[in-house]
């Protein structure tokens, strides 16, 4: 096969075309993988809608990958022909930087990510550096594990950052794919959650993980949260979420992008030791440590299926606010959404 199925943008913000390219060939350090599925993320949304900024015109997005490995460059260890894997969105960092040798490769001023530097897995094929994918059981549900690989790694992260108390009380600003999952691991760990979103789909997802409050992004929760988690890209809930947290408290912006903030109110926003913190990107560790939570606890994404020719109904969605929980691309043949 010398040409793949292909969905990139088109250089204009909001464009995205299906198309025929061809397949790529993996260099010494990477690997090529044939693409099962891959989860629809709201960066891609970012990536093709040009709110953040361009840097590959005419890219692939899609950065949360479950497929099989097909070839090998000369210089892989460690990885065949045939192995399950999962592509994340980090994609290379330099390892040379003081970032990168404290452990921080996350803020890495030369690192590069799937679907924004490189074509990503909205194709039938992508390489992939084979030092930055992680290894995944045979057997791994694709379409559950997809989601796993950006929704819940910078979920997971920012959950880190929140330091939440043993068995405080969790803010959720914007339950989509990440709120969802990072709901399921704070009550794992024996946390209440509190959902704020907007979208009636999203509250009963949130009612339905097992949420005991769920109202809209700038309702006040029944009492003080000890930290919250503001997924959804809005600057102005941000001292919403800030008002909503009890002194010492933290809340953690994790997204890649958001709206202008508005002036804060330092007595009412930010005094009391009340933090401010931000997520960015994730590590390898980071992935690796998720995954095996993950599968420890048994997380499952509540997710929708979506056949590869419809791609552009599923960001249109995700652009209105009418996803719920986390779709996931078919791309491999003979697979069908749900």
């Amino acid at each position: 096969m010398t040409s793949m199925r292909a969905w990139r943008t088109t250089g204009e913000p909001g464009g995205l075309e299906a198309v025929r390219i061809p397949v790529p060939e993996p260099a010494a350090d990477e690997v090529l993988v044939r693409v099962e599925v891959c989860g629809i993320c709201r960066t891609d949304l970012h990536v093709v809608d040009h709110e953040i900024p361009v840097h590959r015109p005419r890219v692939v997005p899609g950065h949360q990958v479950v497929g099989r490995v097909e070839t090998v460059g000369d210089d892989v260890r460690g990885l065949a022909r045939g192995d399950r894997v999962g592509v994340a969105w980090l994609r290379r960092t330099c390892g040379e930087c003081a970032f990168c040798r404290a452990g921080a490769e996350n803020l890495c001023p030369r690192s590069e990510y799937t679907g924004w530097d490189a074509d990503g897995g909205f194709a039938e094929y992508l390489t992939a550096p084979a030092a930055y994918v992680y290894a995944l059981p045979p057997d791994a549900d694709a379409e559950t594990t997809a989601p796993l690989l950006c929704a819940g790694i910078i979920g997971y992260r920012a959950l880190e950052r929140a330091n939440l108390v043993p068995g405080g009380t969790l803010g959720i600003y914007g339950f989509g794919s990440s709120g969802h999952v990072t709901a399921q691991l704070a009550l794992a760990s024996g946390a209440r959650v509190f959902a704020l979103t907007r979208g009636e789909q999203n509250r009963e997802l949130a009612r339905e993980v097992g949420a005991a409050f769920v109202g809209a992004e700038d309702d006040a929760p029944p009492e003080p949260l000890d930290a919250a988690i503001v997924f959804a890209p809005a600057g102005e809930l941000v001292p919403v979420a800030l008002r909503a947290t009890r002194s010492g408290g933290t809340v953690v912006l994790a997204g890649i992008e958001m709206s202008d903030i508005p002036a804060l109110s330092y007595a009412d926003a930010l005094f009391r030791e009340r933090d401010l913190r931000t997520v960015t990107a994730n590590t390898r560790a980071d992935g690796m440590r998720f995954l095996a939570l993950a599968a420890n606890l048994r997380l499952r994404p509540r997710v929708t299926g979506i056949p590869f020719e419809q791609l552009h109904d599923a960001i249109d969605r995700l652009r209105d606010g009418r996803a719920r929980g986390s779709m996931v691309l078919h791309v491999a043949a003979g697979q069908s959404g749900s």
